[in-house]
């Protein structure tokens, strides 16, 4: 299967500083207004030959990016209507705001239902699986770890035991996530470039547009995991290691800054790795370099995302949990009052898992849709992808149109 329409790896590597089509001043009148360039990381599609030249400033483009008149103004301010952008898909081309980027991740997930669905649900199911199974035998009342909940003051050899199990069971719940997050972020990126073209995909298109890069993804997860935990691991260590707690604390304090910051610049990481096939710290540079004079706003979209899906993947987990607890536990009611994990029963693990398999079939697409559709915008803004897409998705500019 051949890469997803439109999306390859640039040629070479972006400029060191990003035009701001914001900001670039107007071309002079009297001057022969040149076609717009191909922006790094594009390509406009089958027969389409790449168009050479300076890119207008936004807001001083004409229909799909076409150049103005000579003497056309400057663009509009923030409040006033948006100019007109096509949307052969889920989003206009065009920069997007908030309200579009979540929209658009929404729109995904409904207009392509089946092949999203088809993921999501196969994935939570598979991850929820795993962790049932490891949940059941390595911390159930016959496990080490229930001699330790149980036991105020344990030995040695049953804290040995119990620190064993739960490493046991954490190891195989977290690999299992981590491969399960791996594979939906690879393949609902994918649906996510199609939809934006106002393409349909299928599972099976999905999967071979992104199988091919679903090692480096992994490496690059975590890659990431690492660079943010040692952001915060270092200066506390070295606080440990000199012996002074007010250096630990203050380094602690220093590291979760810094490791949010990182955090941020390398947030879109994944989708520069899936849809310009670029190698593991080629995307993350790429990442640094998009999110540059754009860390807040990007931030505050990947917070205000990340208490959303929290919050909602609460409302849906946390009543099936407490059924569970109740219902399908040993002990009952007094087992929910004491928060005990010791008595679980399979009706227990049955019904949590069902609440959780709902919750990430929900949130799953949504994170991984908004990533996406970030990664977009940032590329609309500074690289003029919109042209491109629009060429890609078969709009042809008329004239005075």
């Amino acid at each position: 299967m051949s890469d997803a329409p439109g999306w390859t790896s640039p040629g070479s590597q972006p400029p060191e500083q990003d035009p701001d089509r914001t900001t670039a001043p107007a071309p002079p009148p009297h001057q022969q207004q040149p076609q717009p360039q191909q922006p790094q990381g594009w390509t406009a599609g089958p027969g389409v030959p790449p168009q050479p030249g300076p890119q207008a400033p936004y807001g001083q483009q004409g229909p799909y990016g076409q150049q103005p008149p000579a003497g056309w103004g400057a663009p509009p301010p923030a409040w006033g209507p948006r100019e007109y952008a096509a949307k052969p898909g889920v989003i206009p081309l065009r920069p997007l705001g908030l309200g579009e980027i979540l929209d658009g991740a929404v729109s995904t997930a409904r207009a392509h239902w089946r092949t999203v669905l088809a993921i999501s649900l196969g994935i939570a199911v598979v991850i929820q699986l795993l962790s049932s199974v490891a949940m059941k035998l390595w911390l159930s009342e016959n496990s080490g770890f229930a001699a330790l909940e149980n036991n105020p003051d344990p030995t040695a050899e049953e804290l040995r035991d119990g620190l064993a199990d739960v490493g046991a069971f954490s190891s195989v719940a977290g690999i299992a996530t981590l491969i399960g997050s791996v594979l939906a972020t690879a393949m609902l990126t994918i649906v996510v470039s199609r939809a934006v073209l106002g393409r349909s995909v299928t599972l099976g298109e999905a999967w071979d547009d992104s199988r091919r890069q679903l090692h480096r993804l992994l490496g690059l997860t975590l890659l990431t995991g690492l660079i943010v935990v040692a952001a915060v691991a270092v200066p506390v260590l070295l606080g440990v290691l000199l012996g002074s707690p007010p250096i630990a604390i203050l380094g602690l304090i220093g590291g979760i800054v810094l490791a949010v910051w990182l955090w941020v610049r390398l947030s879109l990481a994944a989708p520069a790795l899936m849809l310009e096939r670029q190698g593991v710290f080629t995307a993350l540079r790429r990442s640094y370099k998009l999110v540059s004079n754009s860390w807040w706003r990007i931030f505050g979209i990947q917070l205000l995302i990340t208490v959303l899906v929290t919050i909602v993947a609460g409302m849906l987990d946390i009543p099936f949990t407490v059924i569970a607890q109740i219902v399908g536990s040993d002990g009952g009611f007094d087992s929910f009052i004491s928060g005990s994990l010791s008595d679980l029963t399979w009706t227990y693990l049955l019904i949590s898992g069902i609440g959780a398999v709902i919750s990430s079939a929900i949130t799953l697409p949504i994170s991984a849709g908004v990533t996406a559709l970030l990664y977009i915008d940032q590329r609309i803004r500074r690289e003029a992808l919109d042209l491109e897409l629009a060429r890609a998705a078969g709009i042809t500019p008329q004239p005075g149109s």
